[in-house]
């Protein structure tokens, strides 16, 4: 059973159909060679355990994460979607990465990737970030020149809140929105809430947060209080006979039939694991258990 049929699909704005449990290419090193091999074997095999979507950005890497999935997965198999994102740029004075919704900005970091890709047009573009210093009818607006133009199919958003997302939608359709979320962080449940309403896709980045101990400062497990996420979820996935990991991952697909989360890992493992948890089955009092860690 690959994950696209355990997990069920989803048709990103409404003709799009992916698997529900797709895969985060950002931890994919692209370098040295011994590195770049093993991204590459993890990206085959992600294909090859039946995920369907797969995504990346601009700013892994500046292109560079992109670059590796071409070479990893092209020619693409007709059902695998890979999505991008731009709106981070490297600043040519200082180096540094921050946020950059100009026009001109996006248009070259679509026409960017397009080329690494290997691709004529993508499927879905998600901005990264919107950028608080240039107005949002721009971004999006120049994102949809690009969509008229042919060189987009569907437009998505990343880490937006439900009153950015609403605006935005009064000037193009919203296909996804990308933010952070999982069972032990709901800051966007409103968000998540808006896009169940309107049929919109919700990509949760960072999904396993909470499904294990977080580290101190010198490495050491932080014991946490009696309810923290991560010794719910333990219980309960002791009890399932599965990981903490796949838990926190079944837990969003139950959550809601929008979600579609997008796990990382740069190890063979750790996407077997992930992938396995489109077969872990919760029973209501698990989810009863799960839901009840959002107070």
């Amino acid at each position: 059973m690959t994950a696209e049929t355990a997990a069920g699909t989803f048709r990103i704005g409404g003709d799009l159909e992916v698997g529900r449990l797709g895969f985060g290419a950002m931890q994919l090193p692209a370098g040295p060679a011994d590195a770049r091999a093993a991204s590459v074997a993890v990206a085959r095999r992600a294909v090859e355990l039946g995920v369907t979507l797969i995504d990346t950005a601009h700013l892994y890497g500046g292109g560079a994460n992109e670059e590796l999935l071409a070479e990893a997965l092209y020619p693409y198999p007709e059902e695998l979607l890979i999505t991008t994102k731009v709106g981070v740029a490297r600043s040519a004075e200082t180096g540094e990465w921050g946020l950059d919704g100009r026009p001109e900005v996006l248009r070259e970091q679509v026409d960017h990737a397009l080329r690494r890709l290997r691709v004529e047009r993508i499927e879905l573009l998600q901005l990264h970030r919107i950028d608080p210093e240039v107005d949002l009818a721009e971004q999006v607006g120049a994102l949809r020149e690009l969509q008229e133009a042919g060189k987009v199919a569907r437009l998505g958003l990343s880490e937006v809140t439900a009153g950015e997302l609403a605006r935005a939608r009064e000037l193009v359709d919203v296909a996804s929105v990308q933010n952070r979320y999982s069972v032990g962080d709901r800051e966007h449940e409103a968000v998540l809430d808006a896009c169940a309403a309107a049929g919109i896709a919700f990509l949760p980045w960072r999904p396993v947060l909470g499904a294990v101990p977080p580290a101190d400062a010198a490495g050491a497990p932080d014991a946490g209080g009696p309810q923290a996420p991560y010794r719910v979820i333990g219980a309960v996935a002791r009890e399932l006979g599965a990981t903490p990991v796949q838990v926190a991952l079944a837990w969003l697909l139950a959550h809601s039939p929008v979600v579609l989360p997008i796990p990382g890992t740069a190890k063979l493992g750790h996407l077997e694991e992930n992938v396995a948890a489109a077969g872990v089955r919760l029973e209501p009092a698990h989810l009863e258990r799960l839901d009840a860690l959002s107070s």
